[in-house]
């Protein structure tokens, strides 16, 4: 059992809860004291009920802290990336097996989704153009 990590990180919708392993007991079995709450959102690491962190697990937790953020932008440019590619799928099963009734019952949503998406991705070039133009001109 000495190939357990000494610390786990239970994931939580805004960051982990974290644990130290322990299977030096006389039992021989995994114990897990929760040490901390870690949050993704604001980097804020708090020590759980009365441990106090000590310098090793605070150094510890942001790493994970840095990584998990890192793996979560990953995650979400992969999920526009396949947003791209259902895009397509949907194009094509519009154009070459959808049914009237099944047409009838997306349209609309689609519409207006892709409506709005497209005002937004306007807009937000626009920004990109105008910012770019005036830091030319400076």
């Amino acid at each position: 059992m000495s190939d357990l990590p000494e610390f786990y990180f239970r994931i939580r919708e805004n960051g982990a809860a974290v644990f130290r392993v322990d299977t030096e007991n006389r039992q021989r079995r995994i114990e897990m004291d929760q040490i901390a709450i870690a949050n993704v959102k604001n980097g804020d690491i708090k020590a759980h009920g009365d441990h106090t962190l000590t310098p090793e697990e605070v150094k510890v937790i942001q790493e994970w802290l840095s990584a998990r953020v890192a793996l979560l932008a990953k995650r979400d440019i992969d999920d526009i990336h396949r947003a791209v590619d259902y895009l397509n799928i949907t194009t094509q099963w519009v154009q070459s097996k959808a049914t009237d009734e099944q047409l009838e019952d997306v349209t609309d949503a689609l519409l207006l989704a892709m409506h709005d998406l497209r005002s937004v991705l306007v807009r937000k070039k626009a920004d990109r153009l105008m910012k770019g133009r005036d830091e030319a001109a400076e």
